[in-house]
């Protein structure tokens, strides 16, 4: 199948990622990682806003609270209010920071918080650093604050995505080249039973992920200018062509969930890639589920 892909906003992003569909504003927020920036595009009129941070934006997560969002920086959580700006730290630190540095994060249907970390690859003032194996964790916030370790020893987290049904958690190590399947228990917020989902792909390596309502993990290839749509049983089912080639993150957006928002990233671009760091979307024939919320609310 030939997919029509579209340049949604060439915003030149050294790393984009955390892309968060808000179906209350009809828009998507990312962020851009290397340049401490929130970006929000607003479907109807095409328009982009952008936020400066003090450091990496690395998530954005809704909450209960409309209008309101949990943004996962490269050291800690915060509050933000974009329609004003309003930010107040949420009270979860990162041990370790700076030499390590939160990565990927998503709310899981019980209204938690999952996110992962990694060595720290972004210098204060942007460039990329070098990333390295084994310092990475997987926490999960509770809507109370509490904090638990569910995994460690990781290279670079990413991916972080639960079945239609709620029973299934996907996870993935972009150093490992692997996306790895948990039991998931709503009523504990609890993950058990790893085994390998998806692995050894040859196309770059898993970035983030979005699933459908078909219970397909759609997975960024950073470096593998595609992504791939697999199966609930790990088979491979599509390989979509991007005109870029790093692909970093998705998520279904568009008031029928059937637009898939791609992120893509600039820094490490082949030749000639002047679109790479821009926003893409892409209609698909099953549409996605909708965006889950931070269960705690200021």
């Amino acid at each position: 199948m030939v997919r029509t892909i579209i340049c949604a906003a060439p915003v030149g992003d050294r790393c984009g990622e955390g892309a968060v569909w808000s179906a209350a504003e009809a828009a998507l927020y990312w962020t851009d990682i290397n340049r401490f920036l929130v970006h929000r595009y607003d479907e109807a009129s095409q328009a982009v806003r952008s936020w400066f941070f003090e450091e990496p934006v690395v998530a954005v997560a809704l909450t209960q609270e409309i209008g309101c969002l949990l943004v996962a920086l490269g050291s800690k959580l915060i509050w933000w209010w974009p329609q004003t700006d309003r930010r107040e730290d949420h009270g979860f630190m990162l041990p370790g920071t700076p030499r390590v540095r939160l990565n990927d994060g998503r709310a899981d249907p019980a209204g938690n918080f999952w996110v992962g970390s990694m060595k720290n690859n972004v210098l204060p003032n942007g460039e990329l650093g070098e990333v390295g194996p084994g310092e990475g964790m997987l926490y999960r916030i509770a809507p109370d604050g509490a904090v638990t370790v569910w995994r460690e020893g990781l290279g670079i987290s990413n991916t972080l995505c639960w079945s239609p049904d709620g029973c299934t958690f996907y996870f993935g190590d972009t150093l490992a080249n692997e996306i790895y399947a948990f039991d998931y228990d709503g009523a504990k917020g609890a993950i058990s039973g790893e085994r390998l989902f998806f692995g050894g792909f040859g196309r770059g390596a898993p970035d983030g992920s979005a699933i459908d309502s078909e219970g397909f993990v759609w997975n960024c290839r950073f470096g593998g200018r595609c992504l791939v749509r697999i199966a609930p049983d790990g088979d491979l089912a599509e390989v979509v062509e991007m005109p870029v080639t790093n692909i970093t993150t998705c998520t279904f957006g568009g008031g029928d969930l059937k637009t898939l928002y791609i992120t893509t990233a600039s820094a490490l671009a082949g030749p000639g890639e002047r679109l790479a760091g821009s926003l893409y979307a892409m209609r698909v024939e099953v549409a996605g589920l909708p965006e889950n919320r931070y269960g705690a609310a200021r």
